[in-house]
């Protein structure tokens, strides 16, 4: 369960996209920061969740199970009435504005005003880790994986950067969508899911728009 500045208190159903990627960890770690957390592979799914993660994986092989199961549509349809997403590596990609490197039918969704380059620090060796300050993420630094990472080269006017990593953003933020390259699921630490459950729950609860950060408050209940 999640509070929202005022004390008003919404049991959240977060999806997360189950077509290939990390989705294990994303359900893990959604349920352990007090959320109802179920797989979405259909239309139907899509349709009983209030908002959604995609997780990281390969961002062309999402693009063609998308098509193939037949989300195309029904996503682009729930991006566009407004509902929040939670996207790492692959799911940044997915959602971004203009994708470099890219296939020349890969998905771009387009929620995010991002141009994002594919695989843009290198191959599986070229993978690291690193303590990330993140000032949304309550205190301070952040340990942040980076797995085949994709980089960001371009954010429109309304993107907010929330955290760098070699003067790139890796954490970002439009709205009620919050977005990193790296993979929060990968490490224990669920205040970047807390976080995005607690945005949820906002803009569910009297259908208000995203509060800022500092009124996004995790609930004791719900700590790990």
């Amino acid at each position: 369960m999640a509070r929202v500045s005022g004390g008003s208190e919404a049991i959240v159903r977060i999806g997360v996209l189950a077509l290939q990627g990390d989705v294990r960890e994303h359900l893990a770690a959604f349920r352990r920061a007090g959320a109802e957390a179920l797989p979405v592979r259909t239309a139907e799914e899509l349709r009983s969740v209030d908002a959604l993660a995609l997780p990281g994986g390969e961002s062309t092989t999402m693009s063609r199970l998308i098509r193939v199961f037949g989300l195309e549509a029904p996503l682009r349809r729930r991006l566009a009435a407004g509902m929040p997403t939670f996207s790492t590596c692959a799911g940044t990609i997915l959602l971004s504005r203009e994708i470099l490197d890219g296939t020349p039918d890969q998905l771009a969704l387009g929620v995010l005003d991002l141009r994002t380059r594919r695989n843009g620090y290198g191959r599986q060796l070229e993978s690291f880790e690193l303590d990330l300050e993140l000032p949304i993420a309550e205190a301070g630094s952040f340990r942040a994986v980076f797995i085949r990472a994709p980089v960001i080269e371009g954010c429109g006017p309304t993107v907010e950067v929330l955290a760098t990593h070699q003067g790139r953003p890796v954490a970002v933020r439009q709205g009620a969508h919050l977005s990193f390259t790296f993979h929060p699921e990968m490490t224990g630490d669920l205040r970047l899911h807390r976080l995005f459950l607690a945005t949820a729950a906002g803009e569910r609860v009297g259908g208000r728009s995203l509060p800022p950060a500092e009124t996004l408050l995790p609930t004791e209940d719900s700590a790990a």
